[in-house]
């Protein structure tokens, strides 16, 4: 799995490579020590995991993570605990507080291996989502529904709507096609929540949620629906 550290300090990102020598499976496929330099390095190399230090000058963690269109697993590192909470609130894969104890480090590499293969670079596997001081990291699979509204698209999740700032269009260019469908202009919704279709007015589809809403196709997307064999 390829990781990328983000830390502002040499001699913390130094100690962590030299404890991640330790499992062969992390390749550690660069180091950045401010936010633009990790903006870019994330770019270039698209890592699967981060870790991410959460103060650092110029901003946190978080916002690199605000910056990012396909967001990597992350776990955190850090020598303070004060964000211990916020960071599980964003669905963070672990919290690492400096100086790092191996076996802790160990426990997160765990976690890590438990975790499916990446999907391919141009698919998006979750989204960081900010509004306000709350902040979540989405994984995709769990998003039933995506509605446009104006420049933002709310994301049903679980049973939060929060909004991210971007327009529909953008994310469905990133979005797996095996998993998700646009439905009409304004909606893209997850195959894997699929509860029922019904016949609608002038050939248009009626498409039921598991856990809500009620979407209605549109007679061009329903051929398509159709045509895929999905209904």
């Amino acid at each position: 799995m390829r990781a990328l550290i983000v830390d502002d300090e040499p001699p913390a990102r130094r100690e962590l490579r030299r404890l991640l020598a330790e499992f062969p499976f992390i390749e550690i496929a660069g180091e950045a020590g401010d936010l633009e330099e990790a903006r870019q390095r994330i770019e270039q190399l698209s890592p699967a995991l981060l870790f991410l230090d959460i103060q650092m000058p110029g901003g946190t963690g978080f916002d690199l993570l605000d910056r990012l269109d396909a967001v990597p697993q992350v776990v955190f590192t850090t020598a303070h605990d004060a964000h211990a909470v916020r960071a599980f609130e964003v669905n963070a894969l672990d919290y690492l507080l400096k100086p790092i104890v191996p076996q802790r480090l160990a426990a997160a590499i765990d976690r890590i291996r438990g975790l499916p293969p990446p999907a391919p670079a141009q698919a998006l596997e979750q989204l960081f989502i900010r509004n306000g001081e709350r902040c979540w990291l989405v994984p995709l699979g769990e998003v039933r529904l995506l509605s446009s509204e104006g420049n933002y698209v709310r994301v049903w999740w679980k049973d939060a709507r929060p909004l991210l700032g971007r327009s529909l269009i953008a994310l469905e260019r990133r979005l797996d096609i095996k998993r998700f469908f646009r439905a009409n202009r304004h909606q893209i919704l997850n195959l894997s929540f699929v509860e029922r279709v019904d016949l609608g007015i002038g050939g248009r589809l009626l498409v039921r949620l598991r856990g809500g809403p009620e979407v209605e196709m549109s007679r061009r997307q329903a051929s398509a629906f159709k045509g895929q064999g999905l209904a």
